[in-house]
């Protein structure tokens, strides 16, 4: 999505987040919450996205949606045991 027009359909939007080879191949794409909200609206576009089987995740005004049916896990570092005072 280069450049959006004010009076972008949401259908449109739609065809412009889920219509790039990265979906077809089961990838990743991002996308701005702002844009989102503005185009679609926040909770639409959220059941599009679980409707498709995919999932998402918000963080710092974007949001990431994994365009296949893996589950998503927040990777972390091994956690560290305490130490003794």
């Amino acid at each position: 999505m280069d450049s959006l027009s004010p009076h972008k359909s949401p259908e449109a939007f739609l065809a412009d987040v889920f219509g790039s080879k990265l979906v077809r191949d089961g990838k990743v794409v991002r996308r701005s919450l702002r844009d989102i909200e503005r185009y679609f609206g926040r909770e639409e576009f959220i059941e599009e996205v679980y409707r498709r089987g995919f999932r998402a995740i918000e963080n710092a005004g974007q949001v990431v949606i994994f365009c296949n049916a893996e589950p998503v896990r927040i990777l972390r570092p091994k956690a560290q045991l305490p130490r003794e005072l």
